[in-house]
């Protein structure tokens, strides 16, 4: 069954290339929960009460995100939004890796918080509505594995990298390849559209 799973996952490409970019934002886009503190007290001049504040801006973004997705009537169009989200994420995981001053650091962290949110719920609500009942749970299983079972291991990269080339650097390499898996997600969106619609239509989804 799991072998099962696997394959219907990675073999119908909306849902390998869903799977496939939150993995990829979860490898590199959340390093920067690991590396706020360094720019909290060492770049930001801050202590515990600015971090606080950083993580909570990347909170309340994460919220507005949630807020807008529930006010959705349908999926159609989610795609741009699984596409692109990320993409935001990244410019303001870069924005916040060269920002000097807790304003805008505040900004870029509600952002981060705010592209994280929409490409993480608007995949999950995609790949539960044209998944199959039998292989939902199965293929879920896998999307969370891409999600929680790949942040750990960024992490630990992050911060080995951080050693190396320095916090602010990392950040920025982090966001840029954030930046370049949405290109790639959004030019394949045209190629992946045709193999969904059958779904939508079996399902009566109407643009």
């Amino acid at each position: 069954r799991l072998k099962e799973g696997f394959a219907y996952t990675f073999g119908f490409p909306p849902i390998r290339a869903i799977i496939l970019l939150l993995a990829l934002v979860s490898f590199w886009g959340m390093q920067y929960t690991v590396l706020v503190p360094i720019f909290a007290t060492k770049i930001l001049n801050g202590g515990p009460d600015a971090l606080g504040f950083l993580m909570a801006a990347s909170g309340i973004g994460a919220l507005f995100g949630a807020v807008y997705l529930s006010t959705r009537k349908s999926i159609v169009g989610i795609g741009k939004i699984i596409a692109y989200s990320p993409a935001l994420m990244g410019m303001a995981i870069v924005g916040f890796a060269v920002s000097r001053v807790m304003w805008f650091s505040l900004l870029m962290m509600l952002l981060s918080g705010l592209g994280f949110i929409l490409q993480f719920a608007s995949s999950n609500t995609f790949i539960q509505t044209i998944v199959e009942d039998d292989k939902r749970a199965r293929v879920l299983s896998i999307y969370t594995m891409a999600f929680f079972g790949v942040i750990p291991f960024g992490n630990l990269f992050a911060g080995g990298l951080a050693n190396y080339i320095g916090a602010p650097n990392t950040l920025i390499l982090s966001g840029v390849i954030c930046v370049l898996g949405s290109i790639y997600f959004a030019r394949q969106l045209p190629s992946l559209k045709p193999l969904v619609q059958p779904i939508y239509a079996k399902l009566g989804i109407t643009s």
